[in-house]
């Protein structure tokens, strides 16, 4: 038993009930909040802490980082060729760009984008003053406090999908929730993009791990939507890391072309540890960030000028101790928000953020450290923000617990970004009058007609007195979240596919199977 877990006696037992009872009234909170919005659009000023003339100089930097040292695009020559033929420099591998090159390229990228979801309701603008939260990407462990971790299933990754299509603050149904290791390498894709398209109706992101898996993808989208909608809409977000520092392999630059080819959106992502992927210092993280993005992100518009294109950025500081990555850490949202600053700048989506930790469990350290990253995303002006819910173990492990409990705190960021209300209801004159000095204003009439909206309600955090909460089993938010999430996967309820289109995915997914041995490395 894990040793958070509550011991079975009769006593918990009832107060698993009242828990229980719990999780019905936060689910119907949950099902109250369903008319939320598809995206979040802020309201509240960007907080900027970069100086123009420190932007400046990061941009003469990552200039000079390109024309000077170059990037290397490994093992693919038809990308170098495209290269040379723009005008760069090409030796070898490695790549030297013309003073502002890759920059005027990405004039042709749009400053934000519409990615379509099969449910339109539910399609999401990426860019401009809007911020869209997506789910944990890439972990190949799960943890929930009654198993502990292990390695993650196909069944856990269709619960995750299930749960961010039931969460109204998460936008976006993201990719590689939880890798599925019962399932062969060289066919899980097909599994992962099929549960996205059939137990969500939210927008999705698509296979990167070959080329060919980014082809299906695009594929099974144009079974989804049509294959002419599909070529002028943008229908797949994918996330394109850089192997920083400053190169890219042959397996992301074969998904980046076949996804820009299709006009499907790319996020090309610096993926870096200071002080072993970059510099231990920001601004020189930031130069090697912006060249190593503009040069992928200006590749796109080579292959297809106008595609979709969002300017990402991981970055983690390293223990110089351990050499194990650490969160929520002040220098990182140093870089964050300069970055956010510089994508303004080119005119592009940026993603960043995510409620990051480093913690083994969904203890305080990830409360803190998920809190101190994820923030800045939302004051700082992330468009696009990966991770937002169920990070647990620095990336290792998505965590269902977790998972819950970032989900509220999304909605906070939701609400704290709606800003004031300054309507003849928001300024409550009319309440002030009613009440006069000396009274209070539990029962005025603004009050009755606001009560239930007037401030956010969490669906998971304890307010009560200490006797009540004892009574309902003494339980921290980890445990109440153990019983939410169950709740939420046992009332969930599939949306709608067309039978027709559903039969012609199964059937590729079948043959596509069918087509291969079974690779397990």
């Amino acid at each position: 038993m894990n040793e958070q877990s509550a011991p079975e006696t009769p006593q918990t037992s009832r107060r698993g009930g009242r828990a229980a009872r719990r999780a019905e009234r936060a689910q119907a909170d949950v099902e109250a909040q369903a008319s939320a919005p598809a995206y979040v659009t802020r309201k509240i000023p960007l907080t900027e802490l970069c100086s123009d003339k420190g932007l400046g100089i990061i941009e003469a930097n990552a200039e000079t980082i390109l024309e000077e040292i170059g990037i290397d695009f490994k093992d693919d020559e038809e990308v170098l060729q495209i290269w040379k033929d723009a005008g760069a420099d090409v030796d070898g591998e490695r790549v030297r760009f013309p003073k502002g090159l890759a920059r005027s390229l990405l004039a042709t990228a749009p400053a934000q984008f519409t990615q379509v979801a099969r449910n339109p309701e539910r399609s999401v603008v990426i860019g401009g003053k809007n911020i869209v939260f997506a789910p944990v990407y890439g972990p190949p462990f799960v943890h929930d406090l009654d198993s502990g971790r292990r390695y993650g299933t196909i069944e856990d990754f269709q619960n995750f999908v299930k749960l961010a299509y039931m969460v109204p603050h998460i936008h976006h149904s993201g990719g590689t929730v939880c890798e599925p290791v019962d399932v062969a390498v060289n066919k899980r894709h097909l599994d992962m993009i099929y549960s996205h398209m059939r137990y969500s109706d939210k927008p999705f992101m698509g296979s990167v791990t070959a080329p060919e898996r980014a082809a299906d993808t695009v594929a099974m989208a144009e079974i989804l939507f049509g294959k002419d909608f599909v070529a002028s809409n943008t229908v797949c977000t994918s996330l394109i890391n850089v192997n920083s520092p400053m190169a890219f392999d042959e397996m992301m630059l074969g998904a980046l072309k076949t996804y820009a080819a299709a006009n499907q959106a790319t996020i090309v992502t610096p993926f870096i540890m200071q002080g072993a992927m970059s510099p231990v210092s920001v601004a020189g993280t930031l130069a090697q960030a912006l060249a190593e993005a503009m040069a992928g992100m200006a590749l796109t518009q080579l292959i297809c000028p106008g595609a979709p294109v969002i300017f990402g950025l991981f970055s983690a500081a390293l223990s110089m101790q351990s050499g194990a990555p650490t969160f929520g850490t002040p220098e990182p949202t140093l870089v964050l928000s300069a970055a956010a600053q510089l994508a303004r700048r080119l005119n592009l989506p940026f993603r960043s953020g995510g409620s990051l930790c480093a913690s083994k469990l969904p203890d305080a350290q990830a409360a803190y450290e998920s809190v101190n990253s994820m923030v800045p995303a939302m004051l700082c002006g992330v468009n696009f923000a990966l991770h937002s819910a169920g990070w647990l173990e620095g990336g290792l492990a998505s965590s269902y617990e977790k998972f819950i409990m970032d989900a509220d705190q999304l909605g906070m960021l939701a609400t704290l970004a709606k800003g004031y209300d300054f309507s003849e209801n928001g300024q409550a004159l009319d309440a002030v009058r009613e009440v006069g000095p000396g009274g209070h204003y539990l029962g005025c009439a603004h009050t009755q007609a606001n009560f239930e909206h007037a401030f956010y309600r969490s669906t998971i955090a304890d307010s009560n007195s200490f006797e009540q909460w004892s009574a309902e089993g003494s339980f921290d938010q980890a445990q109440r979240a153990n019983v939410i999430w169950k709740q939420m996967l046992n009332d969930y309820e599939a949306p709608a596919l067309d039978v027709a289109k559903d039969e012609e995915l199964q059937a590729f997914v079948t043959q596509k199977k069918a087509s291969m041995e079974d690779a397990w490395s």
